[in-house]
């Protein structure tokens, strides 16, 4: 067809195509293209730290040291059990698990079935104790995935044994005994009636027994004492009446190392694996090691007026000379809230002080422009790291002085830090 002919409806048609073909040419290699550049695999390899600019730093050689510190304090042939329940105390169940098998751990603790189920799927093969009493609906889960169960009601226990008895299979147990905390468990003086009601079944086993001690970590030891007597007592019953207990446990963190005579068969190690004391007594008495740390990097940093002010309220105001750098870390990720105008953070080995209100993704920081003395005098750019817990050079700021001002423990901190933050281990 020649340049100036003249369009009509079949022409029109045929040209409009032509050029809706060599589009879709064009269109087909941009897609070919994306699909490469933002296929799952590419997509997938994206790191976490660069999805968003704050995570969680697990140091697996502080589990396998705080590990190895608990194993020497026990005698030769004493189980030592690593609780890892809560994800570890925010720290990884799975890694931190087979690390501290692999140091010497023998067993593992969790609170829920869940926990232990996620255990054996990432191929944990040990012994794993649920320290509660789970409801009946899972006991088909247990006995498919080997999970020992806690055992202090004998409605759960004969449903556990006859589901067991059915499949022509073993149903372990350890026998929570209620001294004195009056949590869960049987209360001291009835376990002989609770054995009369179960131990005729042929499928349940009694593995284990033990308690938990509410004042381990006291100064005060009266009460303490009495558990002791009490569940020694409990114990003595058992044997009188031919009931051989298994594997006894009672000492968590706190009487592990300080209370040996309380280590019997296996002893509980919770929040000493994660590197934090359980009281004042074990500080200068072992060397734990803190396994977390806490970092971010800067989000954006700024020079703020005099007198203006930074977050919500406006509570903090600029003094003048001084940036406010943000960072992407919030108390939706355990960044407590009360926390705010009270902690230090650290850049480059410097502390600088959190301001403003902390709010649920983000919070900022306040960095002094001035030099003088020996002072470094900063200038912090997008994309420089901050330690929020954790040691940079000589500076260190840690969970336990956070837990001291929110007036809790280290446990609920550490554990809040998990909330959705990545844990890189190293």
């Amino acid at each position: 067809m020649l340049e100036d002919e003249p369009l009509n409806g079949f022409t029109g048609f045929a040209r409009k195509g032509k050029a809706q073909f060599q589009y879709s040419r064009a269109a087909e290699q941009a897609a070919q293209e994306a699909r490469t550049e933002f296929g799952e695999e590419f997509l997938s390899s994206i790191p976490a730290t660069d999805r968003r600019w704050a995570w969680v730093e697990i140091s697996l050689d502080a589990i396998r040291h705080n590990t190895i510190q608990a194993k020497q304090r026990l005698r030769a042939g004493v189980r030592l059990m690593a609780v890892v329940k809560a994800d570890a105390y925010g720290h990884g169940a799975v890694e931190c698990a087979k690390t501290a098998l692999s140091s010497g751990a023998d067993n593992v603790g969790v609170a829920t079935v869940d926990e232990a189920v996620q255990l054996r799927d990432a191929g944990v093969t040990v012994p794993i104790l649920v320290l509660s009493e789970p409801p009946e609906e899972a006991v088909p889960l247990l006995l498919a995935k080997r999970i020992t169960p806690t055992v202090f009601s004998p409605e759960f226990a004969l449903a556990y044994g006859e589901l067991a008895d059915l499949h022509g299979m073993k149903a372990p147990f350890h026998l929570a005994v209620n001294t004195g905390m009056n949590r869960i468990g049987v209360r001291a003086e009835d376990v002989i009636e609770f054995e009369r009601q179960v131990n005729f079944h042929r499928a349940l086993v009694h593995e284990g027994t033990f308690t938990h001690f509410a004042t381990a970590d006291s100064g005060d030891t009266i009460d303490f004492n009495m558990q002791v007597r009490r569940f020694v007592d409990a114990l003595g019953a058992l044997q009188a009446a031919g009931i051989d207990p298994g594997i006894v446990h009672a000492a968590n963190s706190a009487a592990l190392f300080r209370f040996p005579d309380v280590h019997f068969n296996m002893a509980r190690l919770g929040i000493a694996l994660y590197g934090y004391h359980p009281c004042e007594q074990t500080r200068g008495a072992v060397d734990l090691r803190p396994a977390m740390a806490v970092k971010a990097r800067i989000t954006a940093a700024k020079t703020v007026p005099m007198s203006e002010g930074v977050s919500y309220g406006l509570h903090y105001r600029s003094p003048g000379s001084v940036k406010i750098c943000t960072v992407p870390i919030g108390y939706a990720d355990g960044l407590n809230r009360a926390l705010s105008g009270q902690v230090d953070f650290i850049l480059n080995g410097q502390y600088m002080r959190q301001v403003g209100t902390i709010c649920m993704d983000q919070c900022m920081f306040e960095v002094d422009l001035r030099s003088f003395g020996t002072r470094e005098r900063l200038d912090p750019q997008v994309g420089d790291v901050v330690t929020i817990v954790g040691r940079d050079g000589n500076a260190e700021t840690t969970i336990t002085d956070m837990a001291r001002f929110l007036r809790t423990i280290d446990y609920e901190v550490a554990c809040n830090f998990s909330l959705r933050l990545p844990r890189v281990f190293v």
